[in-house]
């Protein structure tokens, strides 16, 4: 069975850019990824990363969920971002801005070596930019480890709303208050590792966030 990408609803937000949904993914840092195995239904959240056309993601070896993924179960990863709450004058007509995509596919696994460890350094670089450079490399025992997959980033639908809110005429006389409260994602200050050996300062990259 084919998924169903059309728009139904609110169809003027929906859309099937290539270039679009590349940029809400990579505005992410973790996905939702949905499959059923043996008749139940999962949804894994996972960090996540784009490399080139396919969505990567990565887990234990040891999880039934990403060998199933790994084996060619169909699946559908989803990112959301959350950008606001539309307050209208009645609860009805109140709504959220957002940027969304669902990809649907066929995750393959990625088995050879370089593929591997190119993979894992894009999903390291892409959660924190920076911060690769200066980590110790991986060991063969961790990667071996841990299972990478990739999804193609060919059958998706993306959905973006950013409106103020959409009052009906009657409502326009109620005394309450209507706009838009937007929303972001805030990083806190650095907290040092208590077994910390070394007077470090937090890293440059860190201060960019």
């Amino acid at each position: 069975m084919q998924p169903d990408t059309h728009h139904r609803r609110i169809a003027e937000y929906g859309g099937h850019d290539f270039k679009t949904a590349c940029e809400i993914i990579d505005a992410a840092r973790m996905c939702h990824t949905g499959l059923s195995l043996d008749g139940v239904p999962y949804v894994l959240p996972m960090a996540c990363a784009r490399m080139g056309q396919e969505l990567l993601l990565h887990g234990s070896v040891a999880s039934r969920l990403m060998q199933a993924l790994a084996a060619g179960t169909p699946c559908c990863a989803t990112i959301t971002h959350l950008d606001a709450l539309v307050l209208a004058r009645s609860a009805f007509n109140s709504s959220m801005n957002y940027r969304t995509v669902m990809i649907f596919g066929t995750a393959r696994p990625i088995d050879e070596a370089s593929e591997k460890r190119k993979g894992l350094d894009v999903l390291t670089e892409h959660l924190l930019p920076g911060r690769l450079a200066e980590l110790r490399a991986p060991t063969r025992k961790e990667i071996n480890a841990t299972l990478l997959v990739a999804l193609p980033i060919e059958t998706f639908s993306t959905k973006i709303a950013d409106d103020p809110p959409d009052d009906t005429k009657a409502d326009l006389d109620q005394p309450v208050w209507a706009g838009v409260v937007p929303m972001s994602t805030v990083f806190g200050e650095p907290e040092t590792a208590p077994d910390m050996r070394f007077d470090i300062d937090p890293p440059g990259y860190l201060e960019r966030l």
